[in-house]
C-alpha cells in the first residue's frame, strides 16, 4: 500500500516511516513545512503532491484538517487522522466528510489502550458511582494539548459504563468543597520524555481499583497507525475507529 504521510518530520511521522517497511506499507512521499533529510520525497504542501498513492496518514496537527480532508475527498483516498487537539467543530467536519471518504479516527492507536477503554467501561458498570473515578494522564513536556485525547476517551467510557449522570472535572484548585459522586476527575501531568501513561482509578470505601497502561515507545502507535491504514483500504465511505478494526478479536 502506497501512503502519503502528513507530518512526516514530526516524532510520530518519523516513527511511522521507520516501521512502515516491516508492516508492508510504502511511504511514497510526505508533507511537512519543516525540511528534513528523508528517504522519500518531502513537500511543503499537499498542492505539490503528484505521486500515485492509496491512502493518507495525517500525524500533523488539527489546523491542517481542512486541507487534508479536502485533498482526500478530491482524490477519493482513505485517511487515518492521527493528530490531537480536534475541537467539537472539527469533529462535525470529520463526520461530514465521512459521508464521502473512508476516515479512521480514534483517540489512541494502541491496542492496549483500547483494551483499557473496554475494561474501564466494564469496571464503571460494576462499581457504579459508589466508587469515585479519577483519570490521570502523563505525557512529555512538548505535548501541546491537555488533557490527552485518550484521557477524554477513557472518561467517556467510564461515563457510558455508569449509565448515570456524570460530569467531567478538569483538575482542582482552591476551596472546591466535597467531591460530588457524579464527578469524573481528569488530570494532566507533563514532564520529561514520557511517551504516554494513563491511569483510571476507582476509589471506594476502604478499597481502590486501578487500571493503567504505559507506552514505552512511539512504535506502539506507529504500528497501530500502519495496521489501521492497511485495514482501511477499499472500505466504503464512513467513520471508523479501533473497535471496528479489532471487531473480530473483541
Amino acid at each position: 500500500m502506497k501512503i502519503l504521510l502528513i507530518g512526516a518530520c514530526g516524532r510520530m511521522g518519523k516513527a511511522v516511516a521507520a516501521r512502515s517497511a516491516d508492516c508492508g506499507v510504502q511511504i511514497v512521499c510526505g508533507v511537512d513545512p519543516v525540511s528534513a533529510d528523508l528517504t522519500f520525497p518531502l513537500y511543503a504542501s499537499l498542492d505539490q503532491v503528484t505521486e500515485q498513492i492509496d491512502g493518507v496518514i495525517d500525524f500533523s496537527s488539527a489546523k491542517s484538517l481542512p486541507s487534508t480532508l479536502a485533498f482526500c475527498k478530491a482524490h477519493s483516498l482513505p485517511v487515518l487522522l492521527a493528530a490531537t487537539g480536534y475541537s467539537d467543530e472539527d469533529m462535525k467536519t470529520i463526520a461530514q466528510y465521512a459521508r464521502s471518504v473512508a476516515i479512521f479516527k480514534t483517540g489512541n492507536l494502541s491496542i492496549g489502550v483500547n483494551l483499557l477503554q473496554l475494561l474501564a467501561k466494564k469496571a464503571a458498570a460494576v462499581l457504579g458511582d459508589t466508587f469515585d473515578t479519577e483519570i490521570i494522564e502523563r505525557h512529555h513536556n512538548r505535548k501541546k494539548d491537555a488533557p490527552s485525547g485518550t484521557a477524554l476517551m477513557l472518561a467517556e467510557s467510564v461515563k457510558e459504563g455508569r449509565k448515570a449522570q456524570s460530569s467531567f472535572v478538569y483538575g482542582r484548585q482552591g476551596l472546591v468543597g466535597e467531591r460530588n459522586a457524579s464527578e469524573i476527575g481528569i488530570h494532566a501531568v507533563r514532564g520529561g520524555t514520557i511517551v504516554g501513561e494513563h491511569e483510571v482509578m476507582f476509589a471506594g470505601e476502604d478499597e481502590i481499583v486501578t487500571l493503567s497502561h504505559s507506552a514505552r515507545s512511539r512504535s506502539v502507535f506507529a504500528n497501530g497507525a500502519l495496521r489501521a491504514i492497511a485495514w482501511l483500504k477499499d472500505k466504503p465511505a464512513g467513520l471508523y475507529d479501533m473497535f471496528d478494526l479489532l471487531g473480530e478479536i473483541l
